[in-house]
């Protein structure tokens, strides 16, 4: 594996059997980590129907972790009914730490982003435009823009912590 890419579902506080098909692991509303269909190994080679597709253009070596979160939202002043928690978030950020020790993987842009920053890096797939994750509501302050680096902090303060 070679890498961790962050979502949110734009669903509801808990994973669904279709985004389970999507995502190795998904984090609902108590912080509670969800095990996918598919295990991260699965998409070492994609082949169809056998992996976690939750990235277009970027699922080969590729850890699908998502936020069960956000459906409804519209910007930071319209999250809809279903925002990130503070504990789901945390849960999420110490639970991608665990990941990058047990895949021996450093906490970098390369190894750790969002789907939103897959996108904006590989500007001719399918995740040009995913806005997921672009604002975390307990720390309103961070732009979309910062939001890759202020989720490695938070990742690299869990690994250093001794997750």
């Amino acid at each position: 594996m070679k890498r961790i890419i962050l979502h949110w579902t734009a669903g509801t506080y808990y994973p669904t059997a279709y985004e389970k098909e999507h995502y190795h692991f998904l984090v609902d509303k108590d912080g509670k980590v969800h095990n996918g269909k598919f295990k991260p190994e699965n998409n070492e080679v994609c082949k169809p129907g056998n992996y976690a597709a939750h990235t277009g253009g970027g699922n080969t070596g590729s850890i699908g972790v998502a936020i069960c979160a956000m459906a409804g939202f519209v910007n930071g002043k319209n999250t809809g009914k279903y925002p990130i928690t503070k504990k789901q978030f945390e849960s999420t950020m110490e639970f991608c730490a665990k990941l990058l020790n047990k895949y021996k993987l450093g906490i970098t842009p390369q190894t750790l982003m969002t789907h939103y920053e897959f996108g904006l890096k590989n500007p001719k797939t399918t995740s040009a435009g995913k806005i997921d994750i672009i604002y975390i509501p307990s720390y309103p302050w961070v732009t979309k823009d910062e939001v890759g680096s202020f989720i490695r902090s938070k990742v690299k303060w869990y690994k250093l912590k001794g997750v």
